[in-house]
């Protein structure tokens, strides 16, 4: 009896139920051992029975018990009847789990759930939220359309619940409703609507995720809410933050223009500083300006990259591709190498989408060309995408460290990956002409591998190399055709007789033999081989019908009688056109031209060339074809939609801008550490001591209304573009004003003191780009003299009311992003300083033909003078600050940056004993007292470096010890840019040619053919003032070194074929070969 019961047990298909008796009888059963062998029946009546018991200890308990069966995976729909009957438990846990159980199973026993739906409507006004929430899910669960109702008046009480929590299952529901009935769309638009505007980072995820499934064409509804979206993005939970940034993606596409214009229109404007007056007032016209909420949308998404979510990093990667400036976009690079850490279909995911962004932005990736080489433990897939992007990274430069790289893999037991190798070392021979013949000649060593495989993909590779130049190499085609014997790949057979085909007049000894050989073996040949036998004896008859016209006529007949119709059809063809006869038509005249005319070279391109019409991250990008529920990017719209419809009116406007002192008084520390402070990306200490010496100086012209727009209400106020514009003229005139006051009480502070602030001062112009640098170059004791200085005026200003409204530090990345290099305004649209304004009268105004001008392009790169381990604690770095040096007309300033990295106060730093070369000098800073544990400082030093690249040796010692550091100078940092209309810098040049003249040709990359990328370019090297030029296709900058005054003329002159000539004319001739060296590279490379 037993063995049947066991025997039905097996059978039937009940097995998931007897392991859940087995396992609730094993517990409640004391003789465990019978438990086994017990019915279906009596095991369910055993967890039935706990149940109905009238203690909560064994409800509890059988919940708990069922619910772990369920987490495993196991059926326990049976016990439904049972479970329901205990969702009107007072029992607040047991309510818990038997939630988590209808859940589950209300979908599949609707009827039974029906029968409780009445409990489930109370329990929507439990007073515990986690009830109230679980039966809104229980309710949305039943798919049974007559519920619908019930179900939408459910979601609209629960859309304005006091709890998060039940919002969050309320933006849940909606998705639910919409699949079971797409025609209550309307009213649950207004749900999402009214979601939409709730604080709640809880909710924030999931109300955009139903929007998204709902009604994602509604771009209207995320107007209002876009700058809330922006500022919660970083407290949302993980999954939501994925959703939000797709849709903030698809929203800026259609509300700002294309940011991928701005380095042009920046580039236009440097241009027109050295051109005439007439020209600069038409620069705004070609400036872009970024909308301050694209701004925000970049600046919030940027902290995510650090992200432990791959999903969410990668979702920041495409926002960055999509909408961010083209020189922003490369900080994702480093974010998405880390992601190859992960498992394997992580990677898989993260390398497609750099396989498509690397046909497009090659220098992103290309300082971590070695994270993509292939480990012998990446699956095939893994190593696939590693090779395509490698192949996509080859340029001249890398190209021999790549093909040995590609020698190694070749090797790999795993023959489709040796084969995809292959492939792509022919792609690298296309692609990189230099190669071609070491890439040809490597593939012909190949032929001799054991390996029939590689052989094989050898023999088809080069085929297709070969019809690119194939006058040149009739021995590789000889060497092939003897491969005939012993290669059986018929993909590779039918390519060696294609190519014996094709330049058979080149082999007219070979070919016949040839087909000789493979007329034997004809009808045992594969398809594929058979074909090009067919086409091979047509060749042959039309070009040596003397010694092959019976060997064709033979082949013919074979294929005539072949079972494969494209064979038999092929032979006909054949034969007629090239026998000619009566029944031949006008075609047979023009046989020869028909077979034997010229092919185009084939087009190895890299498989991920057509995906970027596809959003990065999507499922259709991976698939490379359209998927159900994908939506396209729009494109960027030519003028941008009205900004004002982001805005949000707040209740508050009017008592903040109220103009009396009084009222302002209170509000601005409450606003200073406003929430859109604290998720401002800069995070560095120099930007945050920057943000608060600024906010004390103008506290009581940007209390209300400046700060406010930082914070996360009064966000929206922004106007449009223009607006923005203005009020930033408005501010940094007013900052020009304070800096002159600051400038005269300044006057009886120490030498050093008052050197340091001419030097702040006349680098302020750029301060709106760089928040950081004002603050770099104070030292702590002059900060607290300037802060007393400015309460003073602010005692003097008390009184006064404010009359433009003015834009505090904290927002000024809203106006100008801190790119990754600080390029100055040609022409300062407002001068930030007195010295400012007097340098740009000397430009105009100065009788002398050639004058010194201020640099293009400072640098942000520093460089490590000191590590912290070996200066115990110490770290010190330095650059070049590309201006006059206030030490000596023939000095270079440099500054250096000093860091405390200790927990302890380092007392006494000065510079030690110098070992500088003859005739060099150096101007120290005067001593540091002592520097706070985390503390830092910027000091300047003058060095003569005497118009040489030597290095400067000395000691930086503190109280205890002394370190031997050095600091080298570029070639480029030994020059002053200068200013001189075209005329003269062609006089000079007349003059210095001969010895003093180097030249070379370079190969210019097509992406820096244009004027604005060869200025940067050469700008961000060396220290060169760019001379206006009348042809479009020579571009001119002129410096002179900072030592002896020499000139420095360099001359780039664009010509056909992307070369370009560079020509440097100096008197300094070892520095002009060295410039022309450094310079080379640059030019030449993407």
């Amino acid at each position: 009896m037993t063995s049947n019961s066991f025997a039905y047990n097996e059978h039937s298909a009940g097995g998931e139920a007897t392991e859940l008796g087995q396992e609730a009888t094993s517990t409640i059963s004391p003789s465990g051992a019978f438990g086994l062998f017990s019915s279906d029946l009596k095991k369910n009546e055993d967890l039935k029975q706990m149940l109905e018991s009238n203690k909560d200890s064994a409800k509890l308990d059988a919940m708990k018990r069922i619910v772990g069966m369920i987490a495993k995976g196991k059926n326990a729909s049976e016990l439904f009847p049972a479970v329901v009957k205990n969702v009107a438990s007072k029992n607040i846990e047991i309510k818990k789990l038997v939630y988590v159980y209808l859940v589950r199973y209300a979908e599949e026993q609707q009827d039974l759930a029906l029968l409780s739906i009445s409990t489930f409507q109370r329990a929507l006004k439990d007073p515990n939220q986690l009830i109230r929430a679980s039966a809104l899910r229980v309710l949305s669960s039943i798919r049974v359309p007559i519920i619908v109702p019930i179900m939408m008046l459910a979601i609209k009480e629960a859309s304005a619940d006091l709890s998060p929590y039940v919002r969050k299952n309320a933006a849940h529901a909606i998705q639910k409703l919409y699949s079971l009935d797409p025609e209550q769309k309307e009213m649950l638009i207004e749900v999402i609507e009214k979601l939409l505007k709730d604080k709640s980072t809880l909710v924030a995820g999931s109300v955009v995720m139903a929007f998204e499934e709902v009604c994602p064409d509604r771009i209207d509804l995320i107007h209002k809410n876009y700058r809330k979206l922006c500022n919660l993005l970083v407290d949302v939970e993980e999954w939501g933050q994925v959703v939000i940034i797709h849709v903030l993606t698809r929203y800026a596409r259609t509300q700002f223009v294309s940011p991928w214009k701005e380095d042009d229109g920046l580039e236009d404007n440097e241009k027109n500083f050295y051109e005439s007056d007439e020209e600069k007032a038409d620069k705004r016209k070609r400036t872009y300006a970024m909308d301050p909420d694209h701004r925000l949308l970049i600046r919030n998404t940027k902290p995510l990259l650090q992200s432990r979510n791959a999903a969410v990093v990668m979702a920041v990667a495409q926002l960055y591709w999509h909408i961010a400036p083209k020189s922003e976009a490369g900080i994702i690079s480093k974010s998405l190498v880390r992601l190859l850490r992960s498992n394997r279909e992580v990677q898989y995911i993260v390398l497609q989408n750099i396989a498509t962004m690397s046909i497009q932005r090659k220098g992103m990736f290309e300082p971590y060309l070695k994270s993509f080489y292939v480990r012998s433990t990446d699956p095939t897939m893994i190593k696939t995408l590693k090779l395509e992007i490698l192949t996509n990274l080859a340029n001249e430069a890398n190209i021999s460290t790549l093909l040995r790289e590609f020698q190694t893999y070749v090797k790999s037991q795993d023959k489709q990956f040796a084969a995809a190798t292959i492939q792509t070392i022919g792609r690298c021979a296309t692609n990189i002409l230099e190669v071609t013949d070491t890439c040809l000649n490597g593939l012909v060593c190949l032929l001799s591998n054991k390996d029939e495989i590689v052989v094989a993909e050898s023999v088809v590779v080069i085929k297709k190399l070969l019809q690119m130049q194939p006058a040149h190499h009739g021995e590789i085609i000889k060497h092939m055709a003897k491969l005939l014997d012993s290669i059986t790949v018929p993909v590779a057979r039918a390519s060696i007789l294609w190519l014996i085909g094709e330049n058979c007049e080149r082999v007219p000894k070979i070919a016949p033999d040839v087909l000789r050989k493979m007329a034997k073996s004809f009808t045992s040949e594969d398809d594929l081989v058979k074909l090009q036998v067919l086409n091979l004896g047509a060749k042959l008859y039309l070009t040596n019908s003397k010694q092959t016209k019976l060997l064709t006529q033979y082949i013919l007949n074979l294929g005539k009688y072949d079972q494969n119709y494209d064979i038999r059809d092929r032979t006909r063809f054949i034969r007629q056109l090239i026998v000619p006869n009566e029944k031949s038509g006008a075609l047979s005249k023009y046989a020869k031209k028909i077979f034997l005319a010229q092919k185009p070279a084939p087009v190895l391109e890299s498989p991920f060339k057509d995906r970027d019409h596809f959003q990065l991250g999507t499922l259709s990008h991976i698939l490379n074809t359209k998927a159900s529920g994908y939506l396209e990017l729009s494109d960027w719209p030519e003028v941008a939609p009205d900004p004002s419809v982001r805005n949000v009116e707040v209740i508050e406007l009017a008592k903040e801008r109220t103009p009396s002192g009084k009222a302002k008084k209170e509000n601005p520390p409450k606003k200073f550490y406003s929430e859109s402070e604290e998720e401002e990306d800069s995070s560095d200490s120099s930007s945050d001591s920057e943000s608060e010496s600024g906010s004390e100086s103008e506290e009581q012209d940007e209390e209300g209304d400046s700060s406010g727009d930082s914070s996360e209400d009064s966000s929206s106020e922004s106007g449009s573009g223009s607006g923005s514009e203005s009020t930033v003229n408005k501010r940094t005139a007013k900052r020009s004003s304070k800096t002159k006051e600051k400038g005269d009480s300044d006057d009886g502070e120490k030498e050093n003191e008052k050197s340091e602030t001419s030097e702040s001062s006349s680098a302020e112009s750029s301060s709106i780009e760089d928040s950081s640098s004002e603050s770099e170059s104070e030292s702590e004791s002059e900060s607290k003299s300037r802060k007393a200085t400015k309460e003073k005026e602010r005692n003097t200003k008390q009184g006064r009311n404010p009359v433009t409204k003015d834009v505090s530090l904290l927002d000024l990345d809203d106006f100008n992003p801190v790119p990754t290099r600080v390029v100055r305004p040609s022409v300062p649209v407002l001068s930030p300083s007195l010295i400012a304004d007097l340098e740009g009268l000397n430009l105009s105004t100065s009788s002398s033909v050639i004058s010194v001008s201020t640099p293009v392009c400072v640098p942000v790169k520093t460089h490590e003078l000191l590590h912290r381990m070996s200066g115990k604690g110490l770290a010190a770095h330095y650059l070049f600050s590309r201006q006059p040096c206030i030490f000596g007309s023939k000095m270079v300033s440099v500054q250096i940056t000093l860091n405390n990295t200790t927990d302890r106060k380092i007392e006494n730093i000065h510079i030690g004993e110098k070992k500088l070369p003859i005739g060099m000098e150096m101007h120290v800073f005067n001593p540091i007292e002592s520097l706070e544990p985390e503390g830092s400082i910027t000091v300047s030093v003058g060095i003569d470096f005497c118009d040489s690249t030597q290095t400067a040796s000395f000691q930086l010692c503190t109280k205890d010890d002394c370190f031997n550091v050095n600091i080298q100078p570029p070639v480029g940092e030994l020059l002053l840019p200068v200013t001189m209309s075209e005329k003269d810098f062609k006089k000079e040049q007349g003059m210095l040619t001969g010895m003093n003249e180097t030249s070379a040709i370079i190969i210019v990359a097509p992406q820096n053919f244009t004027s604005s990328v060869i200025l940067q370019k050469v700008v961000n090297v060396a220290n060169v003032g760019a001379v206006p030029s009348g042809q479009d296709n020579i571009h001119r900058f002129a410096a002179k070194t900072v030592h002896s005054g020499s000139l420095m003329l360099v001359t780039v002159e664009l010509k056909e074929g992307s070369t370009a000539q560079l020509i440097i004319n100096t008197e300094r001739t070892v520095i002009g070969s060295v410039l022309l060296r450094e310079l080379k590279p640059v030019l030449s490379q993407g």
